[in-house]
């Protein structure tokens, strides 16, 4: 009886704790390092895991850099390959802090955030700062985020034949819904 009624209290208890978090692990990235009169870069991993803790306004974004998807397959293997080393690096990494959020002041109306935290990319960590446009939509809250990252803050080197056709900033754009639910089913490879 003992070892019942332990099982439901813990059983209630993640309930509880789980029901604090909203999460997603299909969030979208798309970046683009296109230069003009140059072959287009770009990519999108559709496979994003977003963890939103509302209580203490943390916000996780984890991606995995093979998940990556590029028009021509000779770009995806050199970016998997030769820049980002995925391999060697397989995980990128931003997690932060949603300044002055607060979930009840969520609503239809799109507000605008700041997340400032550490992105980890390639071994190397920076701490950024980002914008990003969030609101209710059914059952859940969008996140759109937009913030430029600088390839030399993550010592990702272009060889010189190719300097020119590829930006030095990257723009990258966020987009994901995160619903309630229990996060420990989520699947980080």
């Amino acid at each position: 009886m003992k070892k019942i009624t332990l099982l439901v209290l813990l059983f209630i208890a993640h309930s509880v704790i789980a029901q604090d978090k909203l999460f997603t692990s299909t969030g979208t990235i798309n970046f683009e390092a296109s230069v003009p009169f140059f072959e287009d870069v770009k990519a999108v991993n559709r496979q994003v895991t977003i963890v939103v803790e509302p209580r203490t306004s943390t916000f996780i974004c984890t991606l995995i850099v093979k998940d990556f998807r590029f028009k021509l397959d000779l770009m995806e293997e050199h970016f998997n390959e030769n820049y980002m080393e995925s391999r060697r690096y397989p995980k990128a990494v931003f997690k932060g802090k949603i300044e002055k959020f607060d979930l009840k002041d969520i609503d239809e109306i799109e507000k605008e955030y700041q997340i400032k935290g550490k992105l980890v990319m390639r071994g190397k960590s920076k701490v950024i700062m980002v914008n990003a446009l969030i609101k209710k939509v059914g059952d859940g809250i969008q996140i759109v985020s937009d913030f430029p990252i600088l390839i030399s803050d993550f010592n990702i080197e272009i060889p010189n034949r190719i300097a020119a056709k590829i930006a030095k900033t990257v723009n990258t754009e966020l987009i994901a819904v995160v619903r309630g639910g229990d996060p420990m089913y989520l699947t980080l490879k």
